[in-house]
């Protein structure tokens, strides 16, 4: 017979929920064994999909919401597939090459159908705010950045950085408000680059002139001649690993009363999560670092504000994203993905899908996106 009072000792032991850095070693490993075992479980599901497992959308959506809600509202810790999701690394990014071929140097026709290419608006990979009204696409994706010019407290005159500058639409868009701002974009991916480049040399772009400048390399490598009066960075940290160095860097880029703005995924859980599946086919390291990490890192930097943005409004812009993505079948399947494309269009379709759903679970108060505003310390 056993002994209740061991099983109540047992009990205080079992790992699946609470924050895994204050459990004990026993707790702890519980936890990594039955997190190993669940994204082993995950993968083979997504796996079987990739290989042409054939069910509804709706029935995908309604598994994984069902899934990530238990394990989003109860057991947090589960969600951490990975140790070093726990942890800073000791570089600033990881697997930033292999980044670069799965995710951002795609066939640019496919993403500018996904995401829009617009005007003003170029192709952006982040979250469009839909909460106060946006119509469209296009239009979800301007009302999020006039919040992040409200937010930063840009003024025209300024020399902004941008890391990680994408497509170049977050500088595009606030030239075409503020025709004395200058931008600086930093970027590793050189599809993207390309693209800026192709925008530098039309005349309707705000990229064209002297008022932008782009730099392709890596943040650990750049130096920059003057120092900022504003940094931002939009959906650029869930690639860092580092954050106290990369803080580090940046402080030396800006003006001794600038400022900074990141915009990021983030989750109101104990831990940082990852996600096995993206690991692997779209965000290799990727990591959605929870909502109180940036703030507890201020050696250099120190967060003055903060704001979370309810994740409704990135599931409605990963929709959308689908929903182009689909209709735009026969205009992208011969475009050159290095594998075969009804491979590739399945990857992308459950990516979509799970990030979307796991966004959108618990009604977006645990998934969604942070912003947080930085002066130096």
């Amino acid at each position: 017979m056993t002994d209740v009072s061991v099983f109540s000792d047992i009990q205080k032991h079992v790992p699946i929920v609470g924050d895994i850095n204050l459990k004990s070693p026993l707790a702890y490993k519980a936890t990594r064994f039955v997190a190993g075992a669940l994204n082993i479980t995950q993968m083979a599901f997504a796996e079987a999909y990739i290989n042409g497992l054939e069910i509804p959308d709706s029935i995908l959506c309604a598994i994984m919401d069902r899934s990530m809600s238990t394990l989003f509202k109860h057991f947090p810790s589960l969600m951490a597939p990975y140790e070093w999701v726990l942890k800073e690394s000791d570089r600033l990014a990881e697997s930033s090459h292999e980044l670069m071929k799965l995710q951002y140097d795609l066939p640019q026709a496919m993403l500018n159908y996904m995401m829009g290419d617009w005007q003003v608006i170029y192709p952006k990979y982040s979250m469009g705010l839909w909460e106060k009204g946006a119509i469209d696409l296009e239009q979800s994706q301007m009302h999020m950045l006039d919040q992040v010019i409200e937010r930063l407290g840009i003024v025209d005159g300024d020399h902004i950085l941008d890391f990680g500058c994408g497509w170049g639409c977050v500088a595009n868009y606030i030239m075409s408000k503020f025709p004395n701002v200058r931008f600086t974009g930093l970027n590793l991916s050189h599809q993207q680059c390309e693209y800026i480049r192709g925008k530098m040399q039309d005349p309707h772009s705000y990229l064209s002139g002297s008022r932008f400048t782009l730099h392709e390399g890596d943040l650990n490598d750049a130096q920059f001649s003057e120092k900022f009066d504003k940094i931002l960075s939009i959906g650029v940290f869930c690639h860092v690993g580092n954050l106290t160095n990369t803080f580090q860097k940046l402080s030396t880029f800006l003006k001794s009363d600038g400022k900074v703005f990141i915009h990021i995924f983030t989750v109101r859980v104990p831990n940082n999560v990852s996600s096995g599946f993206t690991h692997k086919y779209i965000f290799p390291h990727g990591r959605y670092w929870n909502y109180d990490a940036i703030p507890s890192y201020n050696r250099d930097l120190k967060t003055i504000d903060r704001w979370y943005i309810n994740g409704k409004n990135y599931q409605k812009t990963l929709m959308e994203w689908l929903r182009r993505f689909d209709e735009s079948q026969e205009m992208v399947k011969s475009l050159d993905y290095g594998m075969d494309y009804a491979k590739f269009r399945r990857i992308w379709r459950f990516y979509l899908l799970l990030l979307a759903t796991a966004i959108g679970s618990c009604d977006g108060e645990y998934n969604g996106n942070g912003q947080y505003l930085m002066t130096h310390r």
